[in-house]
């Protein structure tokens, strides 16, 4: 996290809908989010009310970049559970079902875990500006066949550089896995689901030494330690 977003206590977060948006919340008091703040929405800058999803129609590539603004939002705890659609039409952009968000190196990773025009997911790549510079948005990796991503999840980085991503997907026939990601985009395998009822991978995180990849599996309700070595991925 930049030095300027960290000194702010900036919060990010996804919606776990296929017609969401993807927020940050402002705190009034940095570290203090009880005593209230601002929520705001991402919009892609001279697009209002754009669609990054690619589902129905092909907005922008794998490799993409866009640069964001973002917009207030009032009445943020009307129970009447219309805050995205809200969103949307002042201006933000629609996400499909965001879910894991993590931090890296001055820049940050989500997944879209319906996006696509297959609907088995996306990961964007958002970069805060600096300096007065704009943030900007890029679409990282978008699967095309389900073998390759099959509806990321959760998400973490790995100690290495690479992304870990937990699958979610339904399938019968289709198991799910924990995918590695380079820097340069290319999906790897790293563990399959073979147990009885193909459920999803979650949680995925590493030890401080970076040695231990710690991962839940849903169902039965387990939590797994995956040992290196890693030097195998690290390219």
């Amino acid at each position: 996290m930049s030095a300027s977003i960290r000194a702010r206590g900036v919060v990010y977060l996804t919606e776990d809908d296929n017609a969401g948006l993807f927020y940050r919340f402002i705190p009034t008091t940095p570290g203090k989010l009880v005593e209230g703040g601002k929520l705001q929405a991402m919009a892609l800058k001279g697009a209002p009310s754009a669609d990054t999803r690619n589902q129905e129609v092909a907005a922008w590539t794998v490799g993409d970049w866009r640069e964001i603004e973002w917009i207030d939002l009032d009445d943020v705890e009307s129970p009447n559970g219309d805050l995205a659609k809200r969103g949307h039409a002042a201006g933000a952009a629609w996400v499909a079902r965001g879910e894991g968000v993590w931090w890296g190196d001055n820049e940050l990773y989500f997944t879209a875990t319906s996006g696509g025009p297959i609907r088995r997911g996306q990961v964007m790549r958002l970069v805060p500006g600096l300096n007065g510079a704009a943030d900007r948005l890029q679409l990282f990796v978008e699967s095309t066949d389900q073998r390759t991503m099959n509806m990321a999840d959760n998400i973490t980085i790995a100690p290495w550089g690479h992304l870990v991503l937990c699958e979610d997907n339904y399938s019968s026939d289709i198991r799910n896995h924990l995918k590695g990601v380079t820097p340069d985009g290319r999906i790897y395998v790293i563990a399959r689901n073979v147990f009885t009822g193909n459920s999803e991978f979650a949680g995925a995180c590493f030890s401080p030494d970076g040695e231990v990849l710690f991962v839940n599996i849903m169902y039965p309700g387990m939590t797994l330690a995956i040992r290196g070595p890693w030097s195998s991925v690290r390219t």
